[in-house]
């Protein structure tokens, strides 16, 4: 891409989704920590534990996002967008006759 770095303004998405993975393993270390320290009784333990799954959840949220790239058609419908020109998508072909 030969832009300038003036012309490139990435969308609201773009720019809350770090915010997303943070949150998830934020909730997701929070619910484990109090699992941990209901059951244990040892906060110490519990804050350990949640760092652990902090980190881990957050880590598997980046990898997993870096190994999919949604191609056209699914970057469109996760824009929201409508098909180009009153278009209806491709119906999949129906097999001709049953199979026995």
């Amino acid at each position: 891409m030969t832009n300038s770095s003036g012309d490139y303004k990435p969308s609201r998405r773009d720019v809350l989704r770090p915010i997303e993975y943070v949150g998830g393993a934020a909730i997701a270390a929070i619910f484990t920590g109090l699992v941990v320290l209901i059951t244990a009784r040892e906060p110490m333990l519990a804050l350990i534990i949640a760092g652990i799954v902090f980190i881990v959840v957050l880590v598997t949220l980046a990898l997993l996002s870096m190994a999919v790239k949604p191609n056209a058609e699914e970057a469109a419908e996760i824009e929201g967008d409508a098909p180009a020109s009153g278009e209806a998508p491709p119906e999949p072909d129906a097999p001709s006759s049953p199979v026995h």
